[in-house]
């Protein structure tokens, strides 16, 4: 009696103890979800809820709470748990590292471009990154994934695809031309050389590509990567000037015909399966395999104004350290906006002037940072507001509410509203390209 009387003690205790445990892990649980709750009404508010580019989409049906795509990530605030279950929070934050979909045990997670009701226009692109039109390739952020680590891996990958169907060479025809010497355009050409395959690379810049337009303090979020021929790399937080850096080694060590202010203008598929490339400097390539390795925003989008063609207006920041004593205008309301202004705002007078009433799509430093600027008055902004004209000496800038125009003393424009997909250039070729609605991009090996 009296052992039967200690074990109903003992289950008794054991009870009460899990009672408590789940009590208490239940009111963590509440607790920790009511905080990434409060995130999310912040996120939506503030527009950074709803995603811009690449994005991680969760299947709620699959997932499990284990929260390891809330570990792995590698930027703060993308993903929370909510009731046992994942949900994104700043989307539009999302750089497209992958990890996430990586690290999921039950694979709940896919990787989305485009949502329900924003639809992306998107090349038609294989797993092998052929597009409709047979030996033309594409890799990087033109086909959606834009992260530098999945750029390199996709201009490797291309090329490889090129090899299991390698034609037999022709004099003057060339295995594969470049476009683009970004970090698709550069591991592609790496590649090539490892491989055997004839190829040139033409940028329409300077080394780098898109990494060349950069803000020359702007830091770009990666994680180790192969470089073909040249090993393994380990970048994380690095500048601009670290990254050229490193594209000069590479194609210095290796010796990579890289043609720079080259611009394609046409590609033209010919009879026997070949293509013509034509650029801008006149020289026609002939190829039987094309790769496109260029951004998605090829040309800069133009607020068509009276005076945008003047001299003093640029659609990029190069060598901020160089400018000094003007009175500029930054026009945009993106990262891009933010970040150069911050960078001109102490050897200048700047003003940012953005179409919108306040920042929706900027990451959370640069958030922090324009809101010091702003307060301290080293950065005057304006909101509501558009460009209307300029001229040499002055701009002329609409203010919501106000009902002339104001006019302002000016030496500098720089617009940052984007650009535009190279649309009808890719049609040229031949390359189809859709809308897409939610589209999942599945992640090559």
């Amino acid at each position: 009696m009296e052992v039967a009387l200690e074990q109903i003690l003992v289950y008794g205790t054991v009870f009460i103890l899990c009672i408590i445990t789940v009590y208490f892990y239940l009111r963590k649980q509440r607790k920790n979800s009511s905080k990434i709750l409060k995130k999310v009404a912040i996120a939506k508010e503030e527009g950074s809820f709803e995603p811009i580019s690449l994005h991680p989409y969760i299947d709620l049906n699959i997932c499990i709470g284990s929260a390891a795509c809330v570990a792995d990530c590698p930027e703060k605030d993308i993903l929370g748990i909510v009731d046992g279950k994942a949900t994104v929070i700043n989307t539009s934050n999302c750089v497209g590292h992958g990890a996430c979909f990586h690290s999921c045990p039950v694979e709940a997670i896919s990787l989305r471009i485009g949502t329900e009701k924003r639809g992306v226009d998107l090349p038609h692109v294989n797993e092998n990154f052929e597009t409709n039109t047979k030996g033309i390739y594409i890799a990087g952020e033109l086909g959606g994934m834009g992260l530098i680590k999945n750029s390199i891996e996709q201009g490797q990958q291309a090329i490889e695809s090129m090899v299991k169907g390698k034609k037999p060479s022709k004099n003057n025809v060339l295995d594969v031309i470049i476009i683009g010497a970004g970090p698709a355009g550069i591991s592609a050409s790496l590649a090539a050389k490892k491989y055997g395959l004839s190829s040139v690379t033409l940028e329409q810049d300077s080394l780098g590509g898109t990494v060349y337009t950069f803000p020359r303090s702007k830091l770009v979020m990666t994680s180790p990567m192969d470089l073909p021929l040249f090993g393994k790399v380990k970048l994380h937080d690095t500048s601009k000037d670290e990254l050229l850096q490193l594209w000069n080694k590479v194609i210095t060590e290796h010796d990579l015909k890289i043609i720079e202010n080259t611009k394609v203008e046409g590609i033209t598929p010919l009879q026997d399966k070949s293509f013509k490339v034509i650029t801008n400097t006149g020289e026609e390539y002939l190829s039987n395999n094309v790769l496109l390795a260029i951004g998605r925003r090829g040309t800069p989008r133009k607020l068509n104004i009276p005076g945008e063609n003047s001299q003093k207006v640029a659609y990029r920041l190069l060598e901020p350290e160089r400018i000094s004593g003007k009175k500029i205008i930054v026009v945009g309301g993106g990262d891009s906006a933010v970040e150069s202004a911050m960078l001109l705002k102490d050897s200048n007078q700047v003003i940012l002037s953005y179409r919108k009433d306040k920042f929706a799509r900027i990451k959370p430093k640069n958030k922090e940072k324009i809101a010091k600027a702003i307060a301290d008055q080293s950065i005057k902004a304006l909101f509501d507001s558009n460009l209307v004209s300029l001229n040499d000496q002055s701009v002329m800038i609409k203010v919501n509410g106000e009902e002339e125009p104001r006019q302002l003393e000016n030496d500098l424009v720089y617009i940052f509203a984007g650009g535009e997909l190279p649309t009808k250039f890719l049609q040229n070729a031949g390359v189809e390209i859709t809308k897409r609605f939610g589209h999942v991009m599945k992640k090559h090996h």
